[in-house]
């Protein structure tokens, strides 16, 4: 199966995701083997939703909280966002651990709570332009998908963006998407019971219809996470065609 996830990030307005979904739907068709995934920001999780569902595009939240309910001011649950029709959630995004502080303790408790509201979390790994550069790429993917060991067994996908190449322009080259895709499965085998879960490994990191060809050629790539180019319709509906 290959999947291509568009993050909005914090962008659009309601009347621009109402443009931007009957741009896309005026050209996709569903196509066998292909997994569509969007992720808009919060309050524009059910009109989104709403819109794309028939066609079979998959709705995902680009965060949530583990606690069902709360005193937790400006967060939201798993439970709404589920309730919202959300399909999945986008965990530990590196700007949610950059920005705002996410741990792995935190993450451990959010892929369990996403599973228990039937929601597929897409965790996010990758490593920084300095890690990168001191040679601790694997070390640091290591650990940050070590927290499957605590997790269980249950669905889940992963996304490897490399910090320093998204929105960038910026690319890992092949050989250094082979090499940590490739390193991503040997974890997950070690990691987790993925019993009848199969995990797709997509790649994030200024993805654009003029490389994802060749990314989707790249042994263990299942796809992309798509954060700039998802803003427009014609390039996402693009690359969801070239995925299948």
């Amino acid at each position: 199966m290959r999947c291509v996830v568009a993050n909005w990030k914090m962008n659009l307005l309601a009347a621009d995701a109402a443009a931007w979904t009957e741009a896309f739907l005026a050209r996709h068709s569903q196509a066998p083997g292909v997994a569509v995934g969007v992720a808009p920001p919060f309050p524009l999780l059910r009109p989104v939703g709403d819109a794309l569902r028939a066609k079979g595009v998959r709705l995902f939240a680009q965060n949530g909280h583990a606690e069902p309910k709360g005193a937790y001011t400006g967060e939201v649950s798993m439970a709404q966002i589920q309730d919202a029709g959300c399909a999945g959630v986008i965990l530990g995004h590196s700007e949610r651990r950059q920005f705002f502080g996410e741990t792995d303790v935190a993450l451990i408790k959010k892929v369990k709570a996403a599973r228990d509201w039937n929601l597929l979390p897409l965790l996010c790994v990758g490593e920084t332009l300095t890690e990168r550069q001191a040679g601790f790429t694997l070390e640091v993917l290591g650990q940050q998908l070590s927290i499957l060991a605590e997790t269980g067994p249950g669905p889940l996908w992963v996304a490897y963006e490399p910090v320093w190449a998204i929105g960038t322009g910026l690319r890992a080259e092949a050989e250094q998407v082979r090499e940590v895709h490739a390193f991503i499965r040997a974890k997950l085998d070690q990691f987790m019971d993925r019993g009848d879960y199969p995990v797709p490994i997509l790649y994030g990191g200024s993805v654009t219809p003029e490389n994802f060809p060749e990314l989707l050629g790249i042994p263990e790539v299942a796809g992309g996470l798509v954060g700039g180019a998802s803003l427009d319709p014609g390039k996402f509906g693009d690359l969801v065609k070239q995925a299948g």
